[in-house]
Order: C-alpha cells, then structure tokens, then sequence
C-alpha cells in the first residue's frame, strides 16, 4: 500500500506532467470491486470531470489531492496497487478502477489489488470527507517538531495503554506512516513494537522521532519503497530492512536471525537482541 514517501513522489511527478492537461473523459471501475468506495455514480462523475483541467496535486498522508479546475478536488487514497500516466496514444488498461483520457492524447489510471477510495468533491468540500478531516501533522511537515511528538506520545498514553507500534500506525496519530515503513523506524530507533510507551526513556523517545522524521525523509529523497512503482511504473529507490524476506536472516547490526510476529493487525519484523 502508498504511504507517504510514494504518494510524494507520484505528485511531484503528475505536476511535472499531466498538471494544466485537460480532461477529455473520466471514468470510475469497470471492474466491480467491493472493497473501492466512489463517492458519486460513474455518470455523474463522467459529466462533471469532463473538460476539467488538473491543478497541482499533493500528498497529505495517504491521500493524493489533486484539483480539477474549476471548482472540484479528485481525492484517491489508502490505494495498494498502481498510480500510472499513460503517454499518448493511450490505452486503457483492461481493468481499472479510475481512468482519465486527456484532450492530448494522454492518460492516468489507478487500480488497486486491495482497497481504496476515489471521490470528487466540490472544492474546499473535500476536507469534509470523514478520512481526511481529521489528518493530523504529517511527518514531513516543518510543524512535525520534537515539542509535537511528545504531545503525540502523552495523548496516546492517556487515551489507553499504547505499543510503539500504536504509536506509529493506529489512528492516525502519524499521518502517512503505516505498517511497511513502521518496521524500519522502529528497528533504527532500537525498539521492540510491543513496548508501552509508558516504559520509554525520554532518550528512546527521542530516538524514535528522529527515526521518523529521517527515515520518511530517506523513503521520499529515494523515490518511494522498491516494492512499490510511481507514476511512470518504475519501483523506487529505497531496500526496506525489515520485511517478509528478513525473516530467519541475520540482523544487519548484530547478526542475532531476525523474527517475525503478528502485532496489531499485522506482521512484525524485528531483532530480539537490538529492538527492546
């Protein structure tokens, strides 16, 4: 799935590309899918994209924004699959679940193995829509500050027991952060997923900010995550530490095979020696 190193870079990518083209057609899923929501009947999102032009698209956690002007915003989000231009002549793919065909000849699509949402909202609607309207500083932001993660961390001790893991990936208390990227933050800041926050020192505390905020900045400065692909189908640039193939694998650090469990809705890689 996009998080927010690869959202990032696709829309860099689109407004270095299809931004300022304008839309000839719009079309929604031609493959039933019941794990994508639409927000509008393909109809009526046809007629209302048709003739529009794309503004500049940006990434706020896992959601890209994109505008089309005049008066509407195109939201696409928690996608897992693929987010493509397509250079004219295009074609469609044979299945998608959102195509745009450009008056050049041109194209983008997304379709996605997993889920995902696409709505079009009248302009400056869109931060009403119920997964957005709450997003909170993402970790690329200037506002992301030391001071805010400890407020993040006391919020969430108080609200229940909550893991490093939690932290990270539950409830969006760090927008764009979810579990791929999650495991190599915690295995930089030398921390096992299941531990409360309550027992941290300010030190390992510290360590894990700074391990988000460096290990997003690495992802997007690489172009996203080598097991995903940006706009133009090319996988980026980053070689996640922990993940599937880790497992049983000497730890980068201390040798020590390194495991795996499932921790919070999904599996864990980790160090037993390195991550406490």
């Amino acid at each position: 799935m996009f998080e927010l190193p690869e959202l990032t870079t696709i829309a860099s990518q689109m407004a270095e590309t299809i931004q300022g083209r304008v839309i000839a057609e719009g079309h929604l899923g031609n493959t039933p899918h019941r794990f994508v929501w639409y927000n509008r009947a393909h109809d009526e999102f046809s007629a209302l994209v048709k003739g529009c032009r794309v503004g500049h698209p940006h990434a706020e956690g896992k959601w890209l924004f994109v505008p089309l002007e005049p008066g509407y915003v195109l939201l696409l989000g928690e996608w897992g699959g693929r987010i493509l231009c397509h250079e004219p002549p295009a074609e469609p793919p044979a299945k998608y679940h959102l195509y745009l065909a450009f008056e050049d000849g041109s194209a983008f699509s997304a379709t996605t193995q997993m889920w995902g949402g696409v709505g079009l909202f009248e302009q400056g609607s869109e931060w009403d829509y119920e997964y957005v309207r709450n997003l909170r500083t993402q970790p690329n932001s200037p506002e992301f500050t030391w001071e805010y993660f400890v407020g993040l961390a006391e919020e969430s001790r108080a609200a229940k027991k909550r893991s490093v893991k939690g932290l990270l990936t539950q409830e969006g208390f760090v927008p764009g952060v979810g579990n791929a990227i999650a495991q190599d933050i915690m295995f930089r800041a030398r921390l096992d997923p299941r531990r409360d926050l309550a027992e941290l020192s300010a030190e390992q505390l510290r360590a894990l900010y700074d391990e988000t905020v460096m290990t997003v900045a690495e992802v997007t400065a690489a172009g996203g995550r080598s097991d995903e692909r940006d706009l133009f189908g090319k996988p980026g640039g980053y070689a996640r530490i922990m993940h599937a193939k880790a497992a049983g694998r000497p730890c980068p650090v201390c040798g020590t095979p390194i495991e795996k469990l499932q921790y919070l809705g999904g599996a864990c890689y980790l160090c037993p020696t390195c991550q406490r």
